[in-house]
C-alpha cells in the first residue's frame, strides 16, 4: 500500500459528511439490505489499509493500538465535567474506577448512577480508551458516570472480568465503597466486551437474588460466543470488527475447554430475562453484532421486559468512540443520554 494513497485514505475521514457522501456515491457497501454510511465506509477503508484482518497483533500492540485511535478520533469531554481516580472493590482486591461528574453534581453523594463497563475484546480497553464517552454521558445526562476497570485477559482469563464486575455491584449496592449508591438510582451499561460483562452481571445478580438496577444499558454488545449468527457471517470481513479478531479474541479470554454457551460468557443462554431490568440497545448494521444485539433484545421482550432498540443500519462496530469522524455517534450518545435521563426521572 502506498503511503501516498495510506495519507489519502486518512485524509477523506476528515472531511465533512455530505463531501464524503458525494465521493462515495454508487458504490457504498450494502450486506443484507443495509447501506453502510459513507463516512463509517471512510472508516472502514482507513482501517483495511492500516491492518491486514488476518494479522494478529500482539496483546501490547492490540492495547496501544486502541488507546491511540481512542485518542485521535473520540471527541473529548467538556472541561466542565469533574473527573477522580478511586479505587473499587474486585474479585482479587481493589480496582481502579474514574468517577465522572458534571457541574453541580457531587462525585460521592447519592444520585443517578452509570456503572460503565469499557468494551475492548476483554483483552484491551481501559478507562482512558473510552473517556469522552463516558465524559459526554456524564455532562449530557446530568448524571454520575462511574468507569470500572476490571480485569483483562489473556493475563486474567474468564471469570475473572465477570468476577470483578459482581464483586464491584455487590460492594456498592451493599454501601461498602465510598459512593453512596442506591440500586435504584444505579443504572449498569458498556459498550461491546463490556456490554457482554453488563448482560452477564444481569444473569448474576438474578442468581444471586441481589436487587436488580434500576435499568441496563447494551451498546453493540456481544451476547453469543457460538459466533454462528447471519451478521457475524455476513460481516466477516468488516475491518473494524473481522471474525478473525473475534475469535482471537474469544481465544485469549476463554479457557481452553470451557463451555462457551456458559450463560457468563454467552449470556443469550441465561434463565433470567424474566428477572431482569429494562434495557436500551444500541446496534450497528455493519457490525457483526448486529444480530447479537437484536437477538437479545428480543428475549427480553418476549420475556416481558421493556426495551429500547435503536438501531443505526448504516453503522460500524465502535461507532459511538469515533465521534470526531462518524457523527452519527454523537447522535447515539445525546440518544443514550436522552434515555438516561428519562430513567432517572421522579427517581
Amino acid at each position: 500500500m502506498s503511503k501516498l494513497k495510506t495519507f489519502f485514505g486518512l485524509l477523506r475521514i476528515l472531511l465533512p459528511e455530505p463531501i464524503v457522501a458525494w465521493m462515495y456515491r454508487g458504490r457504498r457497501t450494502v450486506v443484507a439490505g443495509r447501506m453502510i454510511d459513507a463516512k463509517a465506509q471512510a472508516v472502514s477503508e482507513a482501517v483495511a489499509m492500516m491492518r491486514d484482518i488476518n494479522d494478529m497483533p500482539t496483546v501490547e500492540e492490540s492495547r496501544r493500538q486502541l488507546l491511540e485511535t481512542a485518542q485521535k478520533l473520540e471527541k473529548p469531554g467538556p472541561n466542565s465535567v469533574g473527573m477522580v481516580d478511586i479505587q473499587l472493590p474486585g474479585a482479587d482486591g481493589e480496582r481502579r474506577a474514574r468517577v465522572y461528574t458534571p457541574a453541580g453534581v457531587s462525585p460521592d453523594a447519592a444520585g443517578p448512577t452509570l456503572l460503565y463497563l469499557h468494551g475492548g475484546g476483554w483483552v484491551q480497553g481501559a478507562i482512558e480508551s473510552h473517556d469522552g464517552l463516558c465524559a459526554r454521558l456524564a455532562d449530557l445526562a446530568g448524571i454520575r458516570v462511574v468507569s470500572y476497570d476490571y480485569r483483562l485477559a489473556p493475563e486474567h482469563m474468564f471469570p475473572a472480568a465477570v468476577d470483578d464486575v459482581l464483586a464491584c455491584y455487590r460492594a456498592l449496592i451493599a454501601g461498602e465503597t465510598g459512593l453512596q449508591v442506591d440500586a435504584a438510582q444505579l443504572v449498569v451499561g458498556g459498550d461491546s466486551a463490556g456490554g457482554n460483562l453488563t448482560a452477564v452481571l444481569m444473569h448474576d445478580i438474578a442468581k444471586a437474588g441481589l436487587l436488580m438496577p434500576k435499568a441496563q444499558l447494551l451498546i453493540y454488545p456481544a451476547v453469543d460466543a457460538r459466533m454462528t449468527a447471519q451478521s457475524m457471517q455476513d460481516l466477516q470481513d468488516q475491518p473494524l470488527l473481522p471474525g478473525t479478531r473475534i475469535r482471537w479474541y474469544l481465544d485469549l479470554y476463554i479457557p481452553e475447554g470451557h463451555d462457551r454457551l456458559d450463560p457468563r460468557i454467552s449470556a443469550v443462554f441465561t434463565d433470567t430475562f424474566a428477572a431482569q431490568s429494562p434495557a436500551f440497545v444500541v446496534a450497528g448494521g455493519h457490525d457483526p453484532l448486529w444480530d447479537d444485539a437484536h437477538v437479545y433484545a428480543e428475549a427480553l421482550r418476549k420475556a416481558g421486559v421493556a426495551v429500547e432498540l435503536v438501531t443505526y443500519p448504516g453503522q460500524i462496530h465502535a461507532f459511538m468512540s469515533l465521534t470526531k469522524v462518524i457523527p452519527q455517534g454523537n447522535e447515539a450518545i445525546e440518544k443514550t443520554a436522552n434515555w438516561l435521563q428519562d430513567v432517572f426521572k421522579g427517581s
